[in-house]
């Protein structure tokens, strides 16, 4: 007897020290049949993201994910490391809005970052706008803000809870007084002026966060009335486009794109006229990106040319066009900026981004090339000293200004009273950053920049991170990251793929990866995973996977389809049911880059890789950290509840599955106040660092 009870004490130790015990998941089987095929969810209750039920079991989920991270005992000295190392970051450069320039600064780290302004570029600096005073909550932020024509009064976005919905309010510039006009439940939309009279804006009418999206109405609020007043200007509802629009030099000028994403309608109105009556001046197959309107022309972008070009065309007489500028080949146009008689156009090459400069026309006037590995990002142009303010940007060196003369070619660095020089955070050639291509299994060559510490020993023993997103033909480019450099410092390597479905190289690169060839995205990640194993940079037991968004989406693909490549793997912000994603808030936007469930042959290819249906009993998938916020109401969190109590609910798994969710937070996470962003890079890096060094 005593050593059947040995035997069973040892069983149960055995099974408590491999196995994580998780809060119950009940399997409540609901059946879908779609195309003739039957599928089962177990977890569709998950759904109901408010009920008691969900709610009780994800907070027990986080009482065992906060409790691990609270094991982790260097999470606090990486919250000191993170907070030397921005000590070295320049004070940033204001944004030119109208006639004024505009900061953020913190006056306190657990509070909101409040809204400043100058009228002079080397002015001092006057509080406008301070979040926490206005609403006393710690959890808001400024998510936009926008002059009026004579820059006299300032709207502004405020978001209390991480939601895409907000608040426009508006505030007196020069006696720094809020006006009494509150505009709710705006989404997805700029602030649009008519000159000082009132702004154009759009409205979400949507009661449940998880349901489809609505906002699809423009409205005008003139200032000094209510919101129920404010006029209608156009309406989508019934067809369930989606709209976009932009005001400038008398008119407005809006778009509407049909459901299918397949035709775009243009129509013009004059602001003079109170009316706002719509006309319409272009109806085009969604082939055409619009840039500008000056001088009585339109100023767009043809999807016809892969890598970016400009033409024009008189508003009232489509077919007078004239090219402006040019494609050039292999070399991506990824924005267009005009400026006084100037348009700047900044191109990205592998590793590097440069500045082409023409005059209106077209001409050709100079060129200014970023340092390898940095990347160009325009601020401003002024127009007295024939100046373009650019900040330059990389992995591991935080932005530094320059100032680009257009006249003589000069470059030169930019400081003034509050932004001083300072020591660099490491010797610049610290780092290593390389960018190369890696074959991918159908012989394309795709981009990948790869990061570490100079003399770091390749012998595939370091721990690396590996990064995507990869769809929308989102254009990737770096950004200074406190978290990742004290990664780099303790002995990592970081890469990031730039994989099909994004628009990397062109507008191929991304029809390449997506909708029915939305594969060629996952296996390009995986192909890169192989890559750097194959050369040494690390091994299947050193490498851990990250993304965020569509990115959450191409971990967990690629953690359902080849989980012996990784050891650890965190995707946040995911979606992972790709059977119902139509079904909530912008998933119906999304059909063309996904596929459209109700046609049969895109349904199967969505089934192929959904990560939620393609969980199986007998694998043990990687360490998984699945981060997802409660107020994420792009991507629901619904799909990171399903996705963990799946992986979690199996007898096979062996290696912990933690789900991480945010509080008080949206799609980005927790970033209203700089504590809490430090907090959760310090967590991120802090797990990230013990599972991949662990045996």
């Amino acid at each position: 007897m005593k050593k059947i009870s040995l035997i069973a004490v040892c069983c149960f130790l055995t099974v408590f020290c491999y196995s994580q015990q998780y809060p119950e998941a009940e399997k409540k089987p609901t059946t879908i049949i779609k195309h003739g095929i039957t599928i089962t969810d177990d977890y569709s209750w998950l759904e109901q993201i408010n009920s008691p039920e969900t709610k009780k079991w994800v907070e027990e989920e986080n009482q065992i994910t906060f409790s691990k991270i609270e094991e982790l005992k260097d999470t606090k000295a990486i919250e000191k490391k993170l907070k030397e190392y921005d000590l070295y970051r320049s004070n940033g450069f204001p944004d030119k809005k109208g006639l004024y320039f505009y900061s953020r600064y913190r006056r306190d780290n657990d509070k909101p970052a409040s809204l400043f302004y100058r009228k002079k570029l080397n002015g001092d600096a006057t509080e406008l706008i301070n979040p926490y005073k206005l609403l006393n909550k710690t959890n808001v932020f400024l998510d936009g803000y926008y002059p009026s024509k004579s820059s006299s009064l300032l709207a502004f976005k405020i978001n209390e809870n991480g939601s895409d919905k907000t608040e426009i309010r508006f505030i007196d510039v020069f006696r720094k007084e809020y006006l009494k006009d509150i505009i709710s439940n705006v989404k997805f939309s700029n602030v649009s002026w008519n000159l000082d009279f009132g702004v154009f804006y759009k409205k979400n009418s949507n009661i449940n966060t998880t349901a489809r999206d609505s906002t699809n109405q423009l409205f005008y609020h003139k200032l000094g009335t209510n919101q129920e007043e404010d006029k209608l200007i156009f309406d989508a509802s019934k067809s369930d486009g989606k709209i976009s629009y932009y005001t400038t030099r008398g008119k407005l000028i809006l778009s509407e794109t049909n459901k299918e994403e397949t035709l775009t309608t243009f129509y013009q109105a004059t602001l003079s006229d109170e009316d706002f009556k719509l006309e319409k001046f272009l109806e085009t197959k969604n082939d055409i990106k619009f840039l500008d309107f000056r001088n009585g022309r339109i100023y767009y972008s043809s999807k016809e040319f892969d890598w970016g070009e400009i033409r024009s065309f008189d508003i009232n007489k489509r077919a007078d066009e004239t090219v402006i500028i040019p494609q050039i080949y292999s070399q991506l146009l990824v924005g267009s900026y005009f400026y006084d008689d100037y348009i700047f156009c900044v191109y990205k090459t592998i590793g590097k981004n440069y500045i082409r400069v023409y005059d209106s026309s077209g001409k050709f006037i100079r060129k200014f090339d970023s340092p390898d590995g940095m990347r160009f990002e325009i601020d401003f142009y002024d127009e007295e000293t024939k100046s373009l303010f650019v900040s330059l940007n990389s992995y591991v060196i935080s932005g530094s200004i320059y100032r680009l003369n257009i006249e003589t070619g000069e470059a030169s660095p930019y400081f003034n009273d509050y932004i001083r020089a300072k020591a660099s955070l490491f010797p610049l050639d610290y780092f290593e950053t390389k960018s190369i291509t890696y074959k991918s299994r159908d012989g394309k060559d795709v981009p990948i920049t790869i990061v570490y510490k100079k003399g770091l020993k390749l012998d595939g023993n370091n721990p690396t991170l590996l990064r995507a997103y990869g769809g929308f033909g989102k254009i990737s480019a770096p950004n200074f990251s406190a978290g990742l450099v004290y990664f780099l410092e303790k002995g990592g390597v970081f890469a990031f793929a730039e994989i099909r479905g994004g628009g990397d190289k062109g507008l191929k690169w991304h029809n390449d990866g997506k909708g029915l060839k939305k594969r060629n995205s996952f296996n390009d990640f995986i192909d890169a995973a192989e890559f750097l194993i194959k050369e040494k940079y690390t091994s299947n037991n050193k490498l851990a996977i990250n993304g965020g968004s569509y990115g959450g989406l191409v971990v967990g693909v690629a953690l359902t389809q080849r989980p012996d490549l990784f050891k650890v793997a965190i995707p946040e912000m995911g979606v992972f049911d790709m059977v119902n994603f139509d079904q909530y808030t912008v998933g119906k936007y999304h059909l063309d880059e996904y596929g459209n469930p109700e046609n049969k042959e895109e349904f199967n290819s969505l089934l192929s890789y959904s990560p939620y249906y393609n969980i199986k009993e007998e694998v043990n998938y990687p360490t998984t950290l699945i981060i997802t916020s409660e107020n994420d109401d792009r991507v629901p969190p619904l799909h990171s509840y399903k996705f963990a109590a799946k992986l979690q609910n199996r007898a096979a798994q062996k290696n912990p599955i933690f789900l991480k969710t945010l509080s008080d937070s949206g799609h980005f996470g927790k970033v209203a106040t700089y504590a809490d962003y430090i907090k959760e890079e310090a967590e991120f890096y802090s797990f990230l660092l013990y599972y991949l060094n662990k045996d």
